[in-house]
């Protein structure tokens, strides 16, 4: 095998280069040794030093910011886990007392009025504009005419049917007009409940003679087919007595708000 003059040349080049820094290396590690180089080490730690601890003091602040950054995510993340957590709770406890209301209701309502007497579809009250809309309709027996109770209370007649809605006229309504009577120790006092605006109402046509008196309780009379007689209708507040009129007239309230009630009851048979 011949090898060539100019590779001959490349291997010689390449060998004195290798025994140049084999050389300076050596001679590094000697004067090293020697300590011949102790002071220029020295005065390259003072200057690194403090870059060094730069470093080091920033590499922790970065590891802290990128911890923060980690942990507040993650505690976003808990808080939000947290909150929904909470928002099921809070809804399961309203569901579960909106049950036991509903329930109470249900067994109070049989107490009241007994269910050998009367046949009842409880339904709840799911929206209000003039009229309170119930969710119960036509699929439930329920008639337009049908008077609606809660407890032993005259709510109002079903005024319109639809086969899973009806729309319920309160006693409080303008149109709505109901033979009543007062009883007390002082006698019985007849008249005529008018609805008004508002949820005040006027027991009207009531002789100047008959007894009437603040918190007394207003009863449907009954002559009306369509209510059964003695439901509670409200409470006198005000009594209004003009001898110059043939009549006498008294307030009416409501005993409780219509709109705080879970259920009522449609009286169907």
């Amino acid at each position: 095998m011949v090898v060539s003059s100019q590779t001959m040349k490349t291997l010689l080049s390449d060998f004195q280069r290798f025994a140049l820094l084999l050389l300076i290396s050596l001679l590094i590690a000697l004067l090293d040794f020697k300590n011949i180089f102790l002071i220029p080490k020295g005065l390259l730690q003072v200057v690194s030093v403090p870059i060094q601890y730069g470093l080091y003091k920033t590499s922790l602040l970065v590891t802290k910011q990128f911890e923060f950054i980690v942990n507040s995510r993650m505690a976003a993340k808990e808080r939000q886990a947290l909150q929904e957590q909470l928002a099921q709770i809070l809804s399961e406890n309203a569901n579960l007392r909106r049950k036991l209301a509903e329930t109470q209701a249900l067994r109070t309502q049989a107490e009241v009025l007994s269910p050998q007497t009367y046949n009842t579809v409880a339904a709840r009250p799911v929206g209000f504009s003039r009229y309170l809309k119930i969710d119960k309709g036509s699929d439930h027996k329920i008639k337009a005419g049908q008077p609606v109770v809660y407890k032993d209370n005259l709510i109002g007649e079903v005024r319109s049917v639809t086969p899973k809605q009806s729309e319920v006229q309160l006693i409080t309504d303008p149109d709505s007009k109901v033979a009543a009577f007062i009883s007390s120790d002082q006698g019985k006092a007849k008249g005529i409940l008018n609805g008004q605006f508002g949820a005040e109402m006027i027991m009207d046509k009531i002789l100047h003679g008959e007894s009437v008196a603040d918190k007394d309780l207003v009863y449907s009379e009954g002559s009306e087919s369509k209510f059964p007689r003695g439901l509670i209708l409200g409470q006198v507040i005000r009594v209004e007595d003009r001898q110059n009129e043939v009549f006498k007239q008294a307030i009416v309230k409501p005993v409780f708000v219509v709109g705080d009630l879970d259920l009522v009851f449609v009286i169907v048979e």
